[in-house]
């Protein structure tokens, strides 16, 4: 049992569960019905994702290779994860990875300088139980 952070769009891999979408916005070009068979995610949860104003910042930052604004946006998306809403949702995922196998993700390529990463952290913080 446990909880997946993955690339949404990359292979499944055996016992990986549901995926569950962290991005603001659906993939483009691809319609509704073709989502969780061309790999990208069976469910969405766009409160889990940085704002818009917020995600701008962040690919900029990773784009410029900016560790101060990578920094800042790890903190202000912290900020936004702790909203009530956002906090709740992180809390019945984390409880829920002790009981089911799922996975979350989003579609960079880098982890590292992503929002899952932030997600990953908030997760484990929470006691979730990863496979």
């Amino acid at each position: 049992m446990g909880l997946r952070i993955v690339q949404q769009g990359s292979a499944r891999k055996k016992g990986e569960g549901l995926r569950l979408d962290t991005v603001r916005r659906p993939p483009r070009g691809v319609p509704k019905t073709e989502f969780a068979k061309r790999d990208f995610y069976d469910g969405w949860l766009p409160n889990l994702s940085p704002s818009l104003e917020l995600m701008k910042a962040g690919q900029a930052a990773q784009a410029a290779g900016d560790a101060k604004g990578w920094e800042a946006f790890v903190r202000k998306f912290r900020a936004e994860m702790n909203e009530p809403n956002s906090a709740k949702m992180l809390d019945l995922l984390a409880a829920m990875s002790h009981q089911t196998d799922f996975s979350v993700g989003c579609y960079c390529e880098d982890e590292a300088r992503c929002h899952r990463s932030v997600l990953r952290a908030l997760l484990s913080e929470r006691g979730a139980d990863f496979a």
